[in-house]
């Protein structure tokens, strides 16, 4: 795990009810720039050796530590948009995405021409719970016929079945900081 992750979480996490770590302050909302190059440069250090073309994230707060990995692994990266446009209408490969925390199904989609047969993606995202985000990237990457050569997450709560949905699939997964439980409003790191 990161240590500068999970002193930043002890210091500016926030355990909210219904097992919600609140991290607005510096991961999904306001954004630390310099942080997210550390993310990015581990992410690109644990998944150096795939082979990645492309990096898969979901909009909105996937995104700062895709670009960050993208960049130090320089691969692009391509995030799933929850919201039609005039620009994304047609070709498009589509999921269904549950957001517990927002409580909505929204539906997720990327441009077919943004992913190739010989692709070999990697998906990141800030959380990883139950594994509905990284599940709709999972399914696209399924219709799509390309290789999924891991799953890097920011913060993974393991006591949920996102982490076990992920490993049983035999997927690659590396989460910078691991959760193991909340107890007493007090955020407990996975000892690995």
């Amino acid at each position: 795990m990161m240590k500068i992750l999970e002193d930043r979480i002890r210091q500016d996490g926030t355990v909210l009810t219904g097992n919600v770590l609140k991290v607005d302050n510096f991961l999904n909302h306001q954004v630390d720039p310099q942080l997210m190059n550390e993310l990015g440069q581990e992410f690109a250090r644990r998944f150096q050796d795939a082979h990645i073309t492309k990096i898969l994230t979901v909009e909105s707060s996937g995104i700062a530590p895709a670009v960050m990995a993208g960049l130090h692994l320089n691969v692009p990266v391509i995030f799933a948009r929850k919201h039609k446009s005039l620009t994304l209408t047609d070709n498009l490969y589509t999921a269904k995405v549950y957001s517990y925390t927002k409580q909505v199904t929204n539906e997720i989609s990327i441009d077919r021409r943004f992913l190739a047969a010989d692709d070999r993606v990697l998906i990141i995202d800030d959380f990883l719970a139950n594994g509905q985000a990284v599940q709709g990237l999972l399914d696209i990457a399924k219709t799509a016929q390309i290789t999924v050569a891991g799953v890097g997450v920011v913060i993974e709560k393991r006591f949920q079945k996102g982490h076990q949905m992920v490993t049983d699939a035999g997927i690659q997964l590396e989460a910078l900081a691991s959760i193991a439980s909340f107890e007493a409003g007090q955020v407990i790191f996975a000892q690995d």
